[in-house]
C-alpha cells in the first residue's frame, strides 16, 4: 500500500530506500517562496539508527509490511533484552539497547509488549502508550521549595530517573506516557 506524506503519523512503518522505518514525529514546515515540507524524524527498524528527512507533499512511500504479536518481556542483562512468544514461551529472543532506544527505561519484567516483525525477523518491541512503575527512591518534598516549578526527580524499579511532582513518595506507583517519556498521574500511593 502507498502511503502519503501526509499519512506518515507517528507509529506508522514504511519503507525509505529499501529500509523499514518507523515514524516518530512529523513537523509541517512552510517556508515563504517555498513549497510546503514535512518533516520527520525516523528510527530505522534494521539498526536502530535515527534520521530526519525534510519529504515534499509530493513524495509517495510504501507501507512496511511487518506483522505483530505478543511477546513478554523476560529480562535485561550488559544492553542485552531477552523478551518470550507470549503463545510459545520456551521461545526466546533478543533484541539490543540500539534498536531498543530510550523503550529499554520503561522495560518492566513480565509486561506483555507487541512485537513488530518484518520479513519475518522481529524487529523492534512497542511499549503500551502507558505504563506503570513503583517509585523505588524519592527526596522529600522541602516545604516552599518551589525554585523547580514543583517538581523532583525520582528513580523508579527500571532504573530510570523521572520528574515527577513534589507530593509523590517512595513507594507510589505513578504512570507513564511511553511515548514522551513524562509522568502522567499517580495511580496509588505507597
Amino acid at each position: 500500500m502507498s502511503l502519503g506524506v501526509n499519512e506518515l503519523k507517528p507509529k506508522t512503518f514504511f519503507l525509505y530506500e529499501d529500509q523499514p522505518y518507523v515514524v516518530l514525529e512529523t513537523h509541517h514546515l512552510k517556508m515563504q517562496q517555498r513549497r510546503p515540507t514535512v518533516q520527520v524524524r525516523m528510527r530505522n527498524l534494521a539498526n536502530g539508527k535515527i534520521l530526519e528527512r525534510n519529504f515534499a507533499q509530493s513524495d509517495v512511500f510504501e507501507e512496511a509490511d511487518v506483522e505483530k504479536q505478543k511477546v513478554k518481556y523476560l529480562y535485561g542483562h550488559r544492553d542485552q533484552y531477552w523478551f518470550s512468544y507470549e503463545n510459545d514461551p520456551s521461545k526466546r529472543f533478543e533484541l539490543s539497547k540500539e534498536i531498543l532506544g530510550d523503550s529499554t527505561k520503561f522495560l518492566k519484567a513480565n509486561t506483555v509488549l507487541e512485537a513488530v516483525s518484518f520479513e519475518g525477523n522481529i524487529i523492534t518491541v512497542e511499549l503500551p502508550v502507558k505504563i506503570d512503575l513503583k517509585v523505588i527512591e524519592a527526596p522529600p518534598a522541602i516545604r516552599g521549595d518551589t525554585a523547580q516549578g514543583g517538581v523532583k526527580q525520582v528513580k523508579l524499579e527500571t532504573g530510570a530517573s523521572l520528574n515527577v511532582p513534589l507530593f509523590i513518595n517512595q513507594d507510589d506507583i505513578v504512570r507513564i506516557n511511553t511515548g514522551t517519556g513524562e509522568y502522567v498521574e499517580r495511580v496509588e500511593k505507597g
